[in-house]
């Protein structure tokens, strides 16, 4: 019988759980941030309930790597790791733990876009597809062989908060779809074709600023990139930060005058400099 563990902190790790138990699966081990660690962090969630509801053990960690998650590992015998909506790096202890090893997520249909803010840099980008990969982790980032993967089709009005939904959705429906092969251990992984990899780099807030040199494509596609969840475009004028959560194109008027015409704002807060 295949055993199976889960590491996460967000809700689409619970969401993912929850399809496990909601096909009939099972998990042997559940594994979260303690609860006073990133308290603040969006989306943070909670895995007392379903631990609880299903009578699993929990166990609370302040890293993945720390020796009590190597032991636990080998005390409950667990086969197979996944470890989904967690922002700590698993080093090649813990990654060898698991006898069959660790399966993570990764937002886009590697090998493109390896690396941070891959539901922004899909939008940014313009890519007419983007997708999630279940993918066998090790010691690189992004680079283990891939399981399955699943496409997301993209259109030139997509946001940030629906992009992140649709990945959402996805992640669940990999999970799905492979748990009777994993838990039968009937995968096949796929070596990653490196000739086609890319690195997208991380992003900070400060990347959202729109400028009045850009284009109404340039500042719009910014505006849809970063919306919700994300920390939002902005314009900064003499007094005030004004972040913007949606906005349209407008030729002939607007609020923010750019190089081809103008951002009309739906959805923004404004914040006031302190004289």
């Amino acid at each position: 019988m295949i055993k199976t563990a889960f590491v996460t902190c967000v809700q689409i790790g619970l969401s993912c759980i929850e399809e496990i138990y909601k096909i009939g699966g099972k998990l042997d081990l559940l594994i979260t941030l303690k609860d006073n660690k990133a308290k603040d962090k969006s989306g943070r969630i909670y895995l007392d309930e379903i631990a609880a509801k299903h009578n699993v053990p929990l166990l609370k960690i302040n890293n993945v790597n720390d020796k009590e998650v190597i032991e636990t590992l080998i005390k409950y015998g667990i086969d197979w790791l996944f470890i989904i909506g967690w922002s700590q790096i698993a080093r090649s202890e813990l990654l060898n733990t698991p006898k069959k090893g660790c399966i993570g997520m990764h937002p886009t249909l590697l090998p493109v876009g390896r690396g941070r803010a891959a539901i922004p840099w899909a939008i940014i980008k313009g890519l007419d597809k983007t997708g999630v990969t279940m993918f066998k982790l090790d010691e690189g980032v992004d680079t283990g062989d891939i399981i399955t993967q699943g496409e997301i089709i993209l259109d030139n009005e997509i946001t940030a908060t629906e992009l992140y939904d649709k990945v959402n959705r996805m992640h669940t429906q990999l999970i799905r779809d492979k748990w009777i092969d994993i838990i039968s251990d009937n995968i096949k992984p796929k070596k990653q074709n490196e000739k086609l990899a890319t690195e997208w780099p991380g992003r900070k807030p400060e990347d959202g600023q729109i400028t009045e040199n850009m284009t109404m494509d340039e500042a719009h596609t910014l505006v849809r990139a970063t919306t919700h969840p994300y920390p939002g475009a902005f314009f900064l004028t003499n007094d005030s930060k004004i972040i913007i959560w949606n906005a349209i194109k407008n030729k002939l008027y607007g609020d923010i005058k750019l190089r081809d015409g103008y951002l009309q704002l739906i959805d923004y807060e404004v914040f006031n400099y302190e004289k």
